[in-house]
């Protein structure tokens, strides 16, 4: 029996696998080797990462006798920088790689953004795949190809399509997680029963504290579930034309807050996508689009695992309403000068549209920020 579970993102010639499954970090040899030349391999990680589970990469390389190279950067956000990015592709071309070179992302969403872009920049596109080793890489940014850095203006502004060749996701390395990384990660599991699966979600408040906690069936069932939901929306949408827009439910507010605390440990992405999505049902129920009792149960989920509900929640921080506003204008998904806005009807029942109330908008952020 496999001691792992494999979906499928149809994308045709670029079609790639995501296998979900414990303890396969110590076998990465065996599930690259169908694409890997004597060029090698090189492995670019986080200094967190590469101290924890780069050495079982490794060892499993050298078991495979595949060779290979490896790049580390430092952990957090900021090393999705023109910086670093400019650092690791000179450091990688110094090496002598040529086309047939696999490039292998190894950490969470961070490393997955910049590897991906780096894989697409080099020789003008080079295979690469993602290891990722927090929650929510394996459950969303791994998945769907996109990959980038942050700019002054705003966060993943620079980036590229480029799909991986294969995503392998390791269940049991999620236990070497900060409680507080584990349910930032969880904020994207429930992002997917909200968007269409009502019974995803009702499942998760029964059983979301499992995922969070150990490594057992709960936790991949979520995984797999979620992996299944992200690749059935990216084979329909690849470069979000429509329908993966509404992978973002919540994501505009959220980044607006992220961009306002300057992309730090003060908020990280998941707990920002979990105030975002509240107050995406808050003004939606506002507007009379959404039963207004959902959104006090969303809320009263989100808290019994441990994430913020609101922008208020936020230590040392005294919200500029009018700057978190401005910074949602500077969102990529501002299409003609208008934004396209995540919008629900209720849980399972979410939709784009640009027909957003702005004082009711308004209104639902202001009660965030104060509490």
């Amino acid at each position: 029996m496999s001691n792992h579970d494999t979906l499928r993102v149809e994308l045709g010639a670029r079609s790639y696998d995501i296998l979900v499954g414990s303890n396969l970090l110590a076998d990465t040899a065996k599930y690259i080797a169908p694409f890997v030349r004597k060029a090698g391999v090189v492995v670019i990680s986080d200094a967190v990462v590469a101290d924890k589970h780069l050495p079982t990469v490794l060892a499993s390389l050298d078991g495979a006798s595949i060779a290979h190279r490896e790049v580390v950067v430092p952990s957090g956000e900021k090393s999705k920088s023109f910086a670093t990015f400019a650092d690791v592709v000179e450091q990688i071309l110094a090496m002598g790689i040529e086309r047939s070179t696999v490039i292998i992302a190894l950490g969470g969403g961070v490393v997955g953004d910049l590897a991906g872009y780096v894989a697409a920049s080099l020789l003008r596109g080079l295979d690469f795949v993602q290891i990722p080793t927090t929650l929510l890489s394996q459950v969303d940014s791994s998945v769907g190809g996109k990959t980038g850095i942050n700019s002054k203006s705003g966060k993943n502004l620079v980036g590229a399509f480029h799909q991986p060749r294969l995503v392998l996701a390791d269940t049991a390395v999620l236990d070497t997680l900060s409680p507080r990384e584990m349910r930032a990660g969880y904020a994207e599991v429930a992002k997917y029963g909200l968007i269409d699966d009502p019974d995803f979600f009702a499942w998760l408040e029964e059983n979301g504290q499992a995922v969070i906690d150990t490594d057992g069936p709960e936790r991949r069932q979520a995984v797999i579930k979620s992996c299944a939901a992200k690749a059935r929306i990216v084979s329909e949408d690849e470069r979000e034309g429509g329908k993966r827009a509404l992978l973002n439910l919540g994501h505009t507010f959220g980044h607006a807050f992220e961009a306002e605390t300057g992309y730090g440990q003060k908020l990280l992405h998941g707990e920002a996508v979990a105030m975002g999505m509240v107050i995406a049902h808050d003004v939606c129920g506002a507007m009379g689009m959404a039963p207004a009792g959902e959104k006090d149960r969303i809320v009263a989920h989100l808290k019994s695992v441990g994430l913020p509900v609101c922008a208020s929640e936020v230590s040392g921080m005294h919200w500029d309403i009018d700057k978190v506003i401005s910074h949602m204008s500077r969102d990529k998904k501002v299409r003609d000068g208008e934004i396209t806005f995540v919008m629900t009807r209720g849980i399972g029942k979410a939709f784009t549209s640009k027909a957003m109330d702005v004082d009711k908008m308004r209104a639902a952020i202001t009660r965030s920020c104060r509490g």
